[in-house]
């Protein structure tokens, strides 16, 4: 329950103390107070309104002991309780919600994208510094100490608590909606560890966009992300087989795909316009309307890549072009994208470069070659499953089978 409600509270309180770390402090103190009191007087009817109310008061509490505040209140000559909120710029995009205000304040971009990922998933998502270090699979006081710094940084730098607006609005969203996107990743395709996928992290972040749908309904890249999201998040029972190992696309029963999450996805795609998040979601919508995988609009998705790529050029968005122009032009006309590529010194160390390659060349008849890659692939994944997978794959293609 205390997950739950862990980030309203702590925003709640942040909107008093003006500082996260603290804020989190008072709601710990708080869920405390309650396991020492509610064995004995029983569970609140409102449990949550219980611990809000608590977290405040020992706020409120906090801030009457600072001198700055004695002077003000003097000044007033009212009690805390008696004085409103700072009003907010009352312009048309005003959000009065603490809540927002604590995912800006988290995802804030003084923060280094790590610092932003542990940080959000800690005061938003809830989790422990131990369950953040084994789902990146870090060291936990690798993770204490970025969530640390991440706190000391925004009090040093006087990150303001509050929702930005205009044109600082746009540069910090991204940012938010960076965080969401990187955590769903991790927990849809793990980085490294002996798990391809980690669910817990997916509905962390699919729930996180799912929040700020709700905060910012006017936003069309986040009706954008939180399409890919429920898209991606469809399929994710299907990804991997009884004991864990990866089933590729073509392999995957679509009976089996979650048609509630799906309907989410297209409901929200209505509401997105044609940002980066927005294109995503309309290749995966493909996916998703596809009864078979053989009648899937490869032809549409390579279109979709071409303009994703003319919005935010990136070698792995080519790389994914390049495999949908394989399924539409076939395996020839992708080699000639994917053998440019192979210059790209940022795709030096990226497993799905050799790993299409070979695929491609398999498909071209050229089969040692396609072991070669397989096998190099193999070497550069850091997740086992997928390594499992190539390796069979490079066992497939070798001279002797």
């Amino acid at each position: 329950m205390f997950r739950i409600e862990s980030a309203r509270i702590i925003a709640g309180v942040a909107r008093i103390v003006l500082d996260v770390g603290i804020a989190e402090e008072i709601a710990q103190d708080a869920l405390v107070a309650a396991l020492e009191r509610w064995p004995g007087t029983g569970v609140p009817e409102r449990p949550g309104a219980w611990l809000m109310a608590t977290a405040k008061h020992r706020a409120i509490d906090l801030v009457r002991r600072k001198e700055t505040y004695a002077r003000k209140l003097a000044e007033v000559g009212r009690t805390l309780e008696d004085v409103p909120p700072p009003p907010e710029p009352s312009e048309r995009d005003d959000i009065d919600d603490d809540l927002l205000r604590l995912i800006f304040t988290a995802c804030h971009p003084v923060l280094s994208t790590e610092a932003r990922v542990a940080l959000t998933l800690r005061l938003l998502g809830g989790l422990t510094t131990e369950e953040i270090a084994r789902a990146f699979l870090a060291p936990e006081a690798t993770v204490a100490q970025r969530v640390v710094r991440a706190k000391r940084t925004l009090a040093k730098a006087g990150v303001p608590y509050e929702v930005p607006y205009g044109e600082d609005r746009a540069v910090r969203l991204s940012s938010v909606l960076e965080v969401i996107y990187l955590i769903f990743n991790e927990g849809y395709a793990a980085t490294a560890g002996d798990d391809l996928l980690r669910p817990a992290l997916c509905e962390d972040a699919l729930r996180l966009a799912r929040v700020l749908q709700g905060l910012m309904p006017e936003e069309p890249e986040v009706h954008g992300l939180a399409s890919l999201l429920e898209f991606q998040a469809s399929r994710t029972t299907t990804r991997t087989g009884p004991d864990g190992e990866p089933v590729l696309l073509a392999d995957q029963n679509r009976t089996r795909w979650n048609r509630l999450l799906i309907r989410r996805g297209f409901e929200a795609l209505r509401r997105a316009g044609e940002g980066p998040y927005a294109l995503q979601a309309a290749i995966a919508a493909c996916h998703a309307q596809a009864v078979r995988y053989e009648d899937t609009n490869w032809s549409t998705i390579a279109s979709l890549y071409a303009r994703l790529m003319a919005l935010t050029p990136s070698p792995v968005i080519e790389l994914n072009r390049a495999v949908a122009i394989s399924m539409s032009q076939g395996p020839a006309a992708a080699l000639l994208i994917v053998d440019a590529l192979t210059a790209d010194p940022s795709l030096k160390t990226y497993h799905l470069l050799p790993s299409v390659r070979a695929d491609l060349l398999t498909r071209l008849g050229r089969t040692t070659e396609a072991h070669a890659e397989f096998t190099h692939a193999a070497s550069l994944t850091r997740n086992a499953r997928e390594r499992e997978l190539l390796l069979a794959r490079a066992q497939e293609t070798a001279p002797e089978a």
